[in-house]
């Protein structure tokens, strides 16, 4: 039996066996579905809910959106996804529209789960609400798109309650052949570790038009395009690797500075398309990063490199994983895969070396509320969400920034709107 085959198999028996403790931590049986609310019915919401359906012990039994469109959508899609299942389609009760719709299904008694999948300047407002409110959370990254909503969600951490679980999407920690080379890095295979090296290039992300559509309607749609929305490339794509950085080093950037701009896309919108970053961390380990975002061939190539006295560690999305030097090892399902072979997934469901990263990732978070040992992500989304930040305020500024100023700035974005427009 191989390694992947091993942890899908105790992955599997180990949810066999929670199905058998008697109670959770909301005191419903464990037998009986997590129920599962969805606030955001887009591309990615749509995926990682589809995910927790098929994979763990939830049900998908409500949804919300600002739009009806994406609610009907919504809604057609997790009837069938449900009755494949053989469970019930979701009740027209449970389904919330507008601007307050996070508040309603913040507020049901019907939902135990509340997973956070709308632009990323909402998460931190719709985070606020679920965890007022008592629900277990599942909130994408990033966790806040500037300074403030960052230090607000800190804030909200402290008030998590020790049976509730908030999770924060860093799905790629749990993909196997990535956790398995992080546990060999963290235990010193690589020495001590002088440099790391990242990179993000993906292709431009569509447009989203609708007929008729309001300004404020089409930004929201296209909240890609938008800095304020999605807190630009670097904090809202790019944090997936700048989190495996933090986590293999085990520490925050100190500083940073930065490049990049919007050279090649001329569509609406304010985001750039490349970021060139030089992060330090402690002891003088520099993390060079480069991400860009544009064009249409669908060329995609994501990973990291780490470089240490004994060896290296070579950790892409698609190729091998794997290490070099004195203490040489290599994850075997991936060796077979040329570096950046993968295709680009706007959804986020990759395949190649994420290929189950959130089944793995979901599985862990029903786990940590079915067994009732609970678990708050949110500081540790936070400091990464900021290390994105950090950069991003760099390459603006055209100066070197520190982790303190970062801090003593407040940076904000507002909207510039209000979503009660669409009431």
């Amino acid at each position: 039996m191989n390694r992947r085959r091993f942890l899908e198999t105790g992955a599997m028996a180990a949810s066999a066996m929670l199905l058998l403790k008697s109670k959770t931590a909301f005191g419903y049986q464990a037998n009986s579905a997590v129920r599962h609310g969805l606030i955001g019915c887009g591309n990615r919401g749509t995926s990682v809910a589809t995910s927790f359906a098929q994979n763990t012990s939830a049900q998908i039994v409500a949804l919300a959106d600002i739009f009806q469109d994406q609610l009907d959508g919504g809604k057609k899609h997790f009837d069938k996804v449900n009755s494949d299942l053989g469970k019930a389609p979701i009740d027209s009760k449970l389904l919330f529209r507008g601007p307050h719709a996070f508040e309603q299904m913040a507020n049901s008694k019907d939902v135990d789960l509340i997973q956070i999948s709308t632009p990323p300047f909402f998460h931190v407002q719709h985070l606020d609400a679920a965890v007022a409110a008592g629900k277990h959370v599942y909130c994408e990254k990033p966790v806040g798109i500037d300074v403030r909503q960052a230090k607000q969600a800190l804030e909200i951490g402290k008030r998590v309650k020790s049976n509730q679980s908030v999770d924060v999407g860093f799905q790629c920690r749990n993909a196997p052949p990535i956790a398995a080379i992080a546990e060999k890095i963290k235990s010193g295979a690589l020495g001590k570790i002088a440099t790391v090296s990242g990179n993000y290039n993906a292709p431009a992300s569509t447009e989203k038009n609708r007929p008729g559509a309001s300004k404020d309607e089409y930004r929201l749609r296209n909240w890609l395009w938008d800095r304020a929305l999605s807190g630009d490339i670097l904090v809202e794509q790019n944090i997936h690797i700048i989190d495996l950085c933090n986590w293999m080093l085990g520490a925050k950037p100190l500083k940073a500075t930065a490049t990049g701009g919007r050279n090649v896309l001329n569509h609406y919108g304010d985001c750039w398309d490349n970021y060139q970053v030089d992060y330090t961390y402690p002891d003088n380990v520099h993390f060079s990063f480069a991400s860009t975002q544009f064009g249409s061939d669908g060329a995609f190539d994501a990973g990291l490199k780490l470089f240490g006295e004994k060896g290296s560690g070579t950790v892409p999305y698609s190729g091998p994983i794997q290490i070099t030097g004195a203490n040489a090892w290599a994850w075997k399902d991936s060796t077979e895969a040329a570096q950046g072979s993968g295709q680009f997934a706007a959804n986020g469901a990759f395949l190649d070396n994420l290929a189950h990263a959130d089944r793995e990732k979901e599985r862990t978070f029903i786990d940590s509320i079915v067994s009732g040992q609970a678990h708050n992500q949110i500081a540790e989304g936070v400091q990464t969400a900021l290390s994105c930040m950090l950069g991003r305020m760099a390459g603006l500024k055209g100066t070197e920034i520190t982790w303190d100023e970062l801090l003593k700035h407040g940076e904000t974005y507002e909207l510039g709107f209000s979503v009660e427009e669409f009431a």
